[in-house]
């Protein structure tokens, strides 16, 4: 009953031979949307994809951007508003691309330990394409941000507990918590029903990923509550394990509705914002977007990119102080 999440997840031939859909190709990809080789030793044989806006000064900031299982670098820009925001608001975008010889669905290997372990596979190649982009770009070391959707957001996790010295931010969409698994069994039981741990047990896993004392990166949370693949569930998880990690408790300290939807927000002893959660109410798996010409649409809808009236890419943009006008979040 969970081959659909197999196809969509696991790398295993036998069960999704001729069945995988096929990424889009790069010549797809957005005016603008340029390959990069040798930024490093690369041991998780990614493929590295920038975009930059035109003219944009030294110092801005950079976000990393993580595409989902079938999808690529070119389906990860555009459509779910990044490049929108990154014109808007004036920063770099970093797009890593899977391959099909790490993972037969394209899908960032979240649950595989050499892949998820600091100074190590996938993990590994991900910083050093932010060390490239900060040497490249002069971009701000203080303003790197990493997220991802589905796959990717479950990787963008795995980039803040084992980098959190890079990282001033994240956001994961319709993804998971870090370490939810080490095998693809683990795996498919943490997409659904999703695992259920203390608090401490999941900080527990991110204290473990490195040395780093703290400060924590702040993280911003999206998902659907109809999703299909990827239990909702995980959205607690998530919010479990990164308040555990900033000292504070699992009571929001704000609770509205953004466009419509519930929002909460999670603060620390200083009472800086650190966590937030956005549950789009009915929206199956997918990153939310709003379409049109306003200041906070964005979007074009594609598999997995779903029009909700929402653009999640802005307000977390906004969430990450890109982008101070926009109001009524925090």
């Amino acid at each position: 009953m969970r081959l659909h999440m197999i196809r969509r997840w696991a790398a295993i031939a036998a069960v999704v031979a001729g069945l995988v859909a096929v990424p889009a190709p790069v010549a797809q990809a957005a005016a603008g949307l340029e390959e990069v080789t040798g930024f490093g030793t690369n041991p998780g044989n990614l493929r590295k994809f920038r975009y930059v806006p035109s003219g944009l000064a030294a110092g801005r900031p950079l976000v990393v951007a993580l595409h989902g299982c079938t999808q690529s670098a070119a389906a990860y820009d555009a459509e779910p508003g990044w490049i929108d925001v990154a014109e808007r608001m004036g920063f770099a975008l970093l797009l890593p691309q899977q391959q099909s010889a790490n993972n037969l669905n394209s899908c960032f290997n979240w649950f595989q330990p050499t892949d998820t372990a600091r100074g190590s596979g996938e993990a590994l190649s991900i910083k050093q394409m932010v060390d490239r982009m900060r040497s490249d770009y002069a971009s701000d070391a203080a303003r790197i941000f990493v997220t991802g959707l589905s796959a990717g957001g479950a990787m963008s996790a795995v980039m803040l507990a084992t980098y959190p010295e890079v990282f001033a931010a994240g956001a994961v969409v319709a993804g998971l918590p870090y370490r939810c698994a080490d095998t693809l069994i683990q795996a498919l039981s943490c997409m659904s029903p999703g695992t259920n741990l203390t608090p401490r047990q999941w900080g527990d896993k991110v204290r473990a990923a490195s040395s780093h004392p703290g400060p924590w990166p702040t993280i911003s949370l999206w998902h659907g509550t109809a999703d299909s693949t990827v239990a909702y569930s995980n959205l607690t998880e998530l919010m479990e394990q990164w308040t555990d990690v900033h000292g504070t408790d699992q009571t929001a300290e704000v609770s509205d509705t953004v466009n419509g939807y519930p929002h909460q927000g999670y603060r620390d002893s200083a009472g800086r914002l650190v966590v937030a959660t956005y549950s789009i109410t009915g929206m199956n798996h997918g990153q939310p977007i709003d379409p049109g010409t306003g200041p906070q649409n964005c979007g074009t809808p594609a598999p997995y990119i779903l029009d909700v009236n929402i653009c999640a890419a802005d307000h977390i943009a906004h969430f990450w102080g890109l982008d101070n006008a926009i109001t009524g979040e925090d």
